[in-house]
């Protein structure tokens, strides 16, 4: 689950304002089983860039979303192992992206976790309610395997039939197209945002650099835990609060360990990342969640991330940060 909760005060309509160019446009809606907002502080078109938002994003999922069965990725998903497909640039940067965060993780973020995903219930198919057995875990972990892509010319051919699952990356890739349309329409002050997953640039209508809250990892309210100055970066939280469900009084987290087949079993309830794309950010906040607060920090400053980490102790929080995240405040 990712969710920041944003200190703006905005009305959940779309506001154009022609006469007022001081005014800021914002234009929401629904995409990726979630929302999005655009926030734009310049003078736009603003009934244009919404009809070019819509697009792209209808686009975006016709690539990537698993809940659409004539999807590129679901249509690769369902390739028989040894026959091949051509895969679109944007795939295939995503498994660029993709293969990089493996690497880096040691494995913890891996996107052919499918099968794990789908067996676990927090794929297409309604959430389930009970842990599956040990013998089906280990079947579908068998089925993961980076490897088993092999892409030649941009065409794409599985030798074993592995699944791929780009939703922890997806929404930030979103963030980003939605961002490049934004700048492409003439506007340098703005803030995107999808699922919780942000990207801003230059001041917000106060004309200040805008600052986004970090929500507190309460499933029992919405509040903020603290704040972070988002100065021309993309941001991106990923942490195991709300989505979940309980068997016995214990939680099992929608956040799952592609290297174990279980749920993550750490006290690190909340990881913030910034990063220059949100792409980025997306999939750091993913591999970091996974590999939990010491071996994810660890990561954090070997690649020079600014993160930032709510631990549970007991009933309290506490926090832990990267070096890259502490300057980066001192300079804010």
């Amino acid at each position: 689950m990712k969710s920041i909760l944003l200190l703006l005060t905005v009305s959940l309509s779309l506001l154009l304002s022609a006469c007022d160019p001081a005014q800021p446009i914002l234009l929401t809606g629904n995409t990726m089983g979630t929302t999005y907002s655009v926030k734009v502080i310049d003078a736009v078109d603003a009934e244009q860039l919404a009809e070019q938002i819509e697009t792209r994003l209808l686009e975006i999922n016709q690539l990537m979303s698993t809940y659409l069965p004539d999807s590129e990725i679901s249509r690769i998903n369902r390739l028989d192992v040894g026959k091949t497909m051509p895969i679109s640039t944007e795939n295939l940067a995503m498994l660029s992206l993709s293969r990089m965060l493996f690497e880096q993780s040691g494995g913890k973020f891996d996107v052919t976790i499918g099968p794990l995903v789908a067996l676990w219930g927090f794929g297409p198919d309604p959430i389930k309610t009970e842990v599956p057995p040990e013998a089906d875990i280990s079947a579908a972990l068998a089925l993961l395997d980076f490897d088993a892509l092999e892409v030649r010319d941009d065409v794409l051919m599985k030798s074993k039939p592995v699944m791929i699952d780009f939703s922890a990356i997806a929404k930030g890739y979103g963030v980003d197209e939605l961002a490049r349309l934004v700048e492409e329409a003439g506007a340098t002050n703005y803030l995107v945002e999808i699922g919780g997953e942000l990207r801003a640039k230059g001041f917000n209508q106060n004309d200040l650099v805008w600052r986004i809250g970090i929500e507190k990892p309460d499933i029992q309210e919405r509040t903020p835990f603290t704040s972070v100055p988002l100065d021309n970066l993309a941001m991106a939280t990923s942490g195991d609060y709300r989505n979940y469900f309980e068997v016995d009084g214990r939680r099992y987290s929608h956040t799952l360990d592609p290297t174990t087949g279980y749920p993550i079993r750490h006290n690190m309830v909340s990881v913030t990342v910034l990063a220059e794309t949100t792409a980025l950010a997306d999939g750091y906040a993913t591999a970091i969640d996974v590999m939990g607060p010491e071996a994810g920090l660890e990561l954090a400053n070997r690649q020079n991330l600014p993160v930032f980490v709510i631990l549970r102790v007991g009933r309290d929080f506490t926090t832990r940060t990267s070096k890259a995240f502490d300057d980066y405040m001192s300079a804010h």
